[in-house]
C-alpha cells in the first residue's frame, strides 16, 4: 500500500513529460534570424539603404529652423541672409516666428515710406501674378536676371491659390530689404484680409507659423504701393482703370493704408479688367459693370485710349488675369501704334491645372521683350494643408463599418430569403405599437433596437463612403479651385470631374467662380454646412433604399432557433 502510494500518478507523469518537452524545446530553440533594418528590399528585388535618400537628386527637407548666426546677413543683424533663405525655402524650411516677423517688420517700414505711385526707370523687368508658386519664382529670377544686377517691378498677387505663399512673400520682402532702390512691389487684389481668409493664405500662415505672423502679413500688405509710373511712359498697376481716375494725381491722393474697399478708385486699381472684346466693342460706354469679378468695372478700348492721351502715356501694363501664353497684347492705340494694354502673368501652370506658360516683360533701351518660361516641379500638399491622418479618416471609417457589416452578414442568401416577408395581395393597415414593444425588457423592443443599430451601421458606412468618394474625386479639382468647387460640378458624377479640365480654357471656365469677390465668412460657413448636410441626407436615402441591408437587419433582429 505504501509502495503504491509512493509511485507517481498517471497525471503527474504526463505533466512531468510535458515539462521535459518544454525544457527540451527551449534548449533546442533555433536562434532568431538577424534582420538588418538598414537595408530594405523593394518589390523589384533591388535593395536600398534605409539610412540614405532613395531619390538622391531630391534634397532632404530642412527640418531645423536656422540660428540667428545663419539667418542674418552679417553681424549688424540688419538684413537677412538671402542666399541662405533661397535654399532654405527651396527645401521647405521654416524660420522662427521672430525671424519671420523681423523680415515683415523691416519690409513694412520700407514699403510704408514709398508713395502710392512709384516712379521707376528703365532698364526694368516687370512681373505679374506669383500666387504662392515659390519654385516658379526661382525660375523667374533665372529667366529675368539676378535681383542683385536686375531692376524688378512686381505687380501684386503674391499669395493664395499656391501652397508656398509664405515663402514667396518672405523671400521677396527680404530682397526688398537688400535692394530697396531696385526692386519694387505693388499691391494686388489678393493682398487683403478678405481674400486670404477665403482662400489658402491664412490657413498656410497658421499651419506654418501662427496667427500673429498672419496679422503681420496683413499690416505689411496695407503698406504696399498701388501703382508705378515706368519711364514716364507706362502706368503699371495690378488691375486697371477706374471711372474715378482722370489723372495720375487722383491716384496719388488715395489713402492706401487700409483694407481695400469693394468699390471706388482703390478697388478698381486692384480689380478692373479690360473688356473681353477689347478694341471691338459694339457699345460706346467707357466702363461696364464687371460681372465676372462681382465688383469694379470692365474698361473699354476707348477708355484706355482716352486715359493714355490725357496723361501723355504709351500703355497700361497690368496683371490680374491668367494668360495661356503668359502675356497678352491688346489693340494698339491710334496715335502711337503701341499696344494700349499689356497683361503679364508670371505663374506657369497656374494651380497645377492651367498648363499655361508664364512671362516677364523686360524693357531696356526703348525695346520691350517678353520672356516666357514653363513650370518647375514642386513638393505636394494635400488640399487646404490637410494632414494625411485627417485626409484618411473617411477611408478608414468606411472600411471599419464595411467590416462590421460583413461580420453581421454571415447569414446565407437562403436564410435571408426564408425570413423575407411575403408580399401581401391586399393593403395592410400599419400595425399599432403594442405596449410590450415599449418595454425595454421585452423581446420585441430588443429586436427593434438591434434592427435600428444595424441600419445605423449601414447608414454610417454609406456616409463614410460618400465622404471618401467625394474627397478622392475632387481633391485635384479643389486644389485648382482654392479648396472650393463651383456649384454643379459634381452633378454629373465622377466622369464630369475627370473631364472637367482638359485645356487652358477649360480650367479658366471651371475656375471662373473663384475670380469673383468672395462671399463673407458667414456665407461660406453656411454654404459648407448645407453641402455637407445634402451629402449626408443622400447617404441616408441610399441606405434606406438598400433592400439587402433591410433584409439583413430584419433577419438579425428576429429570434432564430
Amino acid at each position: 500500500m505504501d509502495n503504491a502510494s509512493s509511485l507517481p500518478s498517471e497525471a503527474e507523469q504526463v505533466r512531468r513529460h510535458q515539462v521535459e518537452n518544454a525544457v527540451r524545446a527551449i534548449q533546442q530553440k533555433k536562434p532568431l534570424p538577424e534582420i538588418d533594418f538598414t537595408i530594405h528590399t523593394m518589390e523589384d528585388g533591388t535593395q536600398v539603404s534605409t539610412q540614405e535618400r532613395v531619390c538622391k537628386d531630391v534634397q532632404a527637407p530642412a527640418w531645423l529652423t536656422p540660428t540667428d548666426e545663419t539667418f542674418y546677413h552679417d553681424e549688424t543683424r540688419e538684413k537677412p541672409n538671402i542666399l541662405f533663405l533661397k535654399q532654405h525655402f527651396y527645401r521647405e524650411g521654416r524660420l522662427t516666428e521672430e525671424q519671420a516677423l523681423f523680415i515683415l517688420g523691416k519690409g513694412t517700414e520700407l514699403l510704408r515710406a514709398e508713395p502710392n505711385l512709384l516712379e521707376v526707370d528703365a532698364p526694368i523687368t516687370v512681373c505679374g501674378d506669383i500666387h504662392g508658386q515659390y519654385y516658379d519664382l526661382m525660375k523667374l529670377f533665372e529667366v529675368g536676371g539676378d535681383p542683385a544686377e536686375t531692376r524688378y517691378l512686381f505687380l501684386g498677387d503674391y499669395v493664395d491659390r499656391g501652397y508656398f505663399s509664405v515663402e514667396c512673400v518672405l523671400y521677396l520682402w527680404s530682397l526688398k530689404i537688400h535692394y530697396p532702390d531696385t526692386l519694387w512691389l505693388l499691391r494686388g487684389n489678393h493682398e487683403c484680409r478678405h481674400l486670404t481668409e477665403y482662400f489658402t493664405f491664412k490657413l498656410e500662415c497658421k499651419r506654418k507659423y501662427s496667427e500673429a505672423v498672419y496679422e503681420a502679413f496683413m499690416e505689411s500688405f496695407c503698406a504696399l504701393p498701388l501703382a508705378a509710373l515706368m519711364n514716364q511712359q507706362f502706368l503699371c498697376v495690378h488691375g486697371g482703370l477706374s471711372p474715378e481716375m482722370h489723372t495720375l494725381d487722383d491716384l496719388r491722393e488715395i489713402d492706401r493704408f487700409r483694407e481695400p474697399p469693394t468699390h471706388g478708385l482703390m478697388c478698381d486699381l486692384l480689380w478692373a479688367d479690360p473688356l473681353e472684346d477689347f478694341g471691338q466693342e459694339k457699345a460706346s460706354e467707357y466702363f461696364l459693370h464687371n460681372k465676372v469679378r462681382g465688383c469694379s468695372y470692365f474698361y473699354s478700348y476707348s477708355a484706355a485710349c482716352n486715359f493714355l492721351e490725357k496723361n501723355n502715356l504709351l500703355s497700361i501694363i497690368r496683371a490680374h488675369e491668367a494668360q495661356d501664353a503668359g502675356y497678352r497684347m491688346y489693340r494698339k492705340t491710334r496715335t502711337t501704334g503701341f499696344p494700349s494694354v499689356i497683361t503679364i502673368f508670371s505663374a506657369p501652370n497656374y494651380l497645377d491645372m492651367y498648363n499655361n506658360k508664364a512671362a516677364v516683360l523686360k524693357y531696356e533701351n526703348n525695346v520691350m521683350n517678353i520672356r516666357q518660361f514653363n513650370c518647375t516641379p514642386h513638393p505636394f500638399w494635400l488640399t487646404n494643408f490637410m494632414d494625411v491622418f485627417t485626409w484618411s479618416l473617411p477611408f478608414v471609417g468606411e472600411k471599419f463599418t464595411d467590416m462590421m457589416i460583413a461580420i453581421l452578414g454571415t447569414i446565407s442568401a437562403e436564410e435571408l430569403r426564408e425570413d423575407s416577408e411575403p408580399a401581401s395581395p391586399c393593403p395592410v393597415s400599419p400595425a399599432m405599437p403594442s405596449p410590450a414593444s415599449q418595454d425595454p425588457e421585452s423581446i420585441e423592443f430588443k429586436r427593434r433596437t438591434i434592427k435600428n443599430k444595424i441600419l445605423a451601421i449601414g447608414r454610417l458606412s454609406r456616409v463614410f463612403n460618400v465622404l471618401r468618394e467625394e474627397s478622392e474625386r475632387v481633391t485635384d479639382l479643389k486644389t485648382a479651385l482654392g479648396g472650393r468647387l463651383p456649384a454643379g460640378t459634381l452633378m454629373h458624377g465622377a466622369e464630369s470631374i475627370k473631364d472637367a479640365i482638359r485645356s487652358f480654357e477649360d480650367a479658366r471656365r471651371v475656375d471662373i467662380m473663384n475670380e469673383r469677390l468672395p462671399p463673407s465668412h458667414n456665407e461660406v460657413v453656411r454654404q459648407a454646412a448645407d453641402e455637407r448636410q445634402q451629402a449626408l441626407d443622400r447617404a441616408v436615402r441610399e441606405v434606406d433604399g438598400d433592400k439587402k441591408l433591410q433584409t439583413l437587419s430584419r433577419k438579425l433582429s428576429t429570434d432564430r432557433k
